[in-house]
C-alpha cells in the first residue's frame, strides 16, 4: 500500500466547493444560450474549418427545481500536455457528477494523454481509484502526454476505441494547443457523425490561455504561490547575507503572466517582462545596460545583493534575436532530412547554419556565445520551434552584466562586488498539492464539463467565471472553442490554433508592476509569502491571485 503523508490524508478529506448553480445537483440544471459567436481573428478561414461547430453561442447554467432523469452514458477522460495543479479534482468533478446523473454512467481514463485514445489504452474509474486522487497534484492517475490528435488516421482509430467502450463523450484537459486539437476532434465526429461529443477544460500554468470567458487557466494559482514561496526564500537569503545577486528564469515561454504574478507577490528589484521587451523593440544590450545600471546603483548604496526575475521566453521576444529565431526555425526545417548538415561536426553546423540565414540574422547567431548557440540547435519542440526553457537566458544575463561591471570597473564608474547565482523554477510548480483556489476551481470546471456533455453540446471549453468571489458566487457555463481561434504559422504551414493571451502593457496587471518598479529596485521592498495555507481563516487559505484581483477589479470599475 502506497504510503501517504499526513497532508495527503488531510487533503484526501477536503470537499471542494462548487458554484452555487452546480451545487443543486447536475440533474436539476437549466441552460441559458447567449448570442453566436465568432473567432478572435481570421474569421473566414476558421468558419471554413469548422464548418459544423463554429458560431455557436457561449451558455451559462442555472439551478432549476425541475429534476431531469439522465440517461446512462460512458464517457472518456484525458490528461494532455505540461502537468498543472488541480488535473486529478477536474477528474473527480467529472466522475462525481456523471455518477450523480446515473450510477450507471462509466467514466474511463484513456493512459499516457491523448495516445491513449488512439491506442485503446484505458482504465475504468471506480470510487476507490478516484478516492485516492482527491486533492492531490500530479497527472498520476492516468498520465499525461503530447501526441497530437490532427490527422484522419488518428481520428478514425479514436472513433473505433470509443465505439468499442461504448464512449459518447470524451472530455480533453489541456492547455490550448490541446484545446486546438479538442476542436478539431469534436469537428471531426459531427463531420462524420459519430454521435461523440467533446469538451476541454482549460489548464495551463503559463496563465497564457485566458479571455473574457476563460479567467484563468487552472494551475496557475497554485504554480505561481509556489513559485512565490521560493523566491521569497531567496529574497529573505539574499537579504540575510547580502552578498549575491540571484537571477531567476521562471516558466512562461510564451508570456510572463508567471514571473508578473510572482513579482507581484514577492516584489524583487528587477523583472522583465517579456511583452514589454518586444512591444520597446529593446535590444539585448539595452537589457542588459537596464539591468547594469541598477546593480551599480545598488553598489553605491552599499548593496551588492538583489533579486532579478526572467522569463523563460525572454529571448525570443528581443527583437533582433527573435527574428534570428523565426529565420533558424525554418532553416533547421528544412535541413531536417539533409544528411551533409546532420553529420556535420559542431562548428560546421554553425557555419552551415550562418551561411543559410539571411545576413542580419546570421551577424545576431555569430555575435552569442557557443553556449547559446549550442542551445539553440537543440531538438524543436512538438510546434517545430527552439526548446527556450533549454537556453539558459539567466546565464546569459549573468554573464554580460559581469563584462559590462568589470568594463565600468576599468572606467572608474564602479567600484562595487557582483557575485551571482541562477536558478531556474519551472518543474518544481507543475504538480504541488493545489491551493484550496485551485482544488475548488478544477473540481468545478469537471461538473461542469460533464453538465456541457448532458446538454449535448461539442467543441465547447469548460468556463468558470467571476473567480475573485466566494465560490458559491462564481458563473458555470461553456465557450465554443472556435470562438478563441486564429492561424498561426507552425512547422511552416499556417495552422488554426487557439490564439495565447499575452501580458497586456496597458493592463491593470502590469500597471501595478510600472508604478512601483522603481521603489522595488532599490528600497528593498520584500515581500515574503510562505508556503500555500491549506486550513484556516479564509482570507488566508481561500486567497486568488494578484492578477485575478486587479484584472476583476477593473473590471468592476469599467462597469
Amino acid at each position: 500500500m502506497k504510503e501517504l503523508s499526513s497532508l495527503q490524508v488531510e487533503r484526501l478529506k477536503y470537499q471542494p466547493k462548487l458554484p452555487s448553480s452546480l451545487a443543486g445537483g447536475i440533474n436539476n440544471l437549466t441552460m441559458t444560450e447567449g448570442n453566436k459567436t465568432e473567432s478572435v481573428k481570421d474569421q473566414e478561414q476558421i468558419k471554413e474549418l469548422f464548418k459544423n461547430t463554429y458560431g455557436k453561442p457561449v451558455v451559462t447554467f442555472n439551478s432549476s427545481n425541475n429534476k431531469e432523469v439522465s440517461k446512462k452514458r460512458n464517457i472518456g477522460v484525458i490528461l494532455s500536455g505540461g502537468q498543472a495543479p488541480g488535473g486529478h479534482n477536474v477528474i473527480a468533478g467529472l466522475y462525481d457528477a456523471l455518477k450523480q446523473a446515473n450510477s450507471e454512467n462509466k467514466l474511463y481514463g484513456f493512459l499516457g494523454g491523448p495516445s491513449g485514445i488512439i491506442d485503446g489504452k484505458y482504465i475504468e474509474f471506480t470510487d476507490e481509484k478516484i478516492n485516492a486522487y482527491r486533492n492531490t497534484g500530479g497527472f498520476d492517475i492516468i498520465g499525461s502526454g503530447r501526441t497530437k490528435l490532427e490527422t484522419e488516421e488518428q481520428f478514425q482509430k479514436a472513433w473505433q476505441v470509443c465505439k468499442n467502450l461504448g464512449i459518447t463523450g470524451v472530455v480533453i484537459i489541456g492547455g490550448d494547443d490541446s484545446n486546438t486539437n479538442a476542436a478539431m476532434l469534436a469537428e471531426w465526429f459531427v463531420n462524420h457523425n459519430a454521435g461523440i461529443q467533446v469538451i476541454g477544460c482549460p489548464k495551463t500554468i503559463d496563465g497564457d490561455l485566458k479571455n473574457d470567458q476563460i479567467e484563468i487557466s487552472f494551475g496557475f494559482d497554485t504554480a505561481t504561490k509556489t513559485y512565490a514561496e521560493l523566491v521569497g526564500n531567496i529574497l529573505r537569503d539574499a537579504n540575510s547575507a547580502k552578498k549575491y545577486w540571484h537571477f531567476i528564469k521562471l516558466m512562461g515561454r510564451s508570456a510572463t503572466h508567471v514571473g508578473l504574478e510572482v513579482a507581484l507577490q514577492t516584489q524583487p528589484n528587477i523583472t522583465l517582462i517579456s511583452e514589454e521587451v518586444e512591444q520597446k523593440k529593446m535590444s539585448l544590450k539595452q537589457i542588459v545596460d537596464n539591468m547594469t545600471e541598477i546593480v551599480a546603483k545598488r553598489a553605491q548604496m552599499g548593496k551588492n545583493f538583489g533579486i532579478a526575475l526572467i522569463p523563460e521566453g525572454l529571448i525570443e521576444f528581443i527583437p533582433e534575436i527573435k527574428s534570428m529565431i523565426s529565420n533558424l526555425n525554418d532553416t533547421l526545417a528544412a535541413l531536417e532530412n539533409d544528411n551533409n548538415y546532420k553529420n556535420a561536426e559542431e562548428n560546421a553546423k554553425f557555419e552551415i547554419i550562418k551561411g543559410k540565414l539571411n545576413s542580419a540574422d546570421s551577424a545576431v547567431f555569430s555575435s552569442l556565445p557557443t553556449m547559446i548557440k549550442q542551445q539553440l540547435l537543440m531538438d524543436r519542440d512538438p510546434h517545430g520551434n527552439v526548446q527556450v526553457s533549454k537556453i539558459e537566458t539567466e546565464k546569459l544575463l549573468i554573464e554580460m552584466v559581469s563584462a559590462k561591471l568589470a568594463e565600468m570597473k576599468k572606467q572608474g564608474t564602479y567600484n562595487g562586488k557582483f557575485s551571482a547565482q541562477c536558478h531556474f523554477f519551472g518543474y518544481e510548480g507543475r504538480c504541488a498539492f493545489p491551493s484550496n483556489f485551485d482544488a475548488d476551481y478544477c473540481y468545478s470546471l469537471g461538473y461542469n464539463a460533464f453538465a456541457l456533455l448532458k446538454f449535448g453540446l461539442t467543441g465547447y471549453l469548460s468556463s468558470v467565471k467571476n473567480l475573485s468571489a466566494p465560490a458559491s458566487k462564481w458563473v458555470a457555463g461553456g465557450v465554443p472553442l472556435t470562438m478563441m481561434m486564429n492561424m498561426e504559422k507552425r512547422h511552416g504551414e499556417f495552422k488554426p490554433v487557439i490564439k495565447k493571451a499575452l501580458v497586456e502593457l496597458d493592463g491593470p496587471v502590469f500597471k501595478e508592476l510600472e508604478k512601483n518598479r522603481t521603489t522595488w529596485a532599490y528600497e528593498d521592498k520584500y515581500i515574503f509569502p510562505g508556503s500555500i495555507q491549506y486550513f484556516g481563516p479564509s482570507d488566508v487559505c481561500d486567497i486568488t491571485t494578484e492578477t485575478l484581483k486587479l484584472e476583476n477589479s477593473a473590471k468592476l470599475t469599467a462597469v
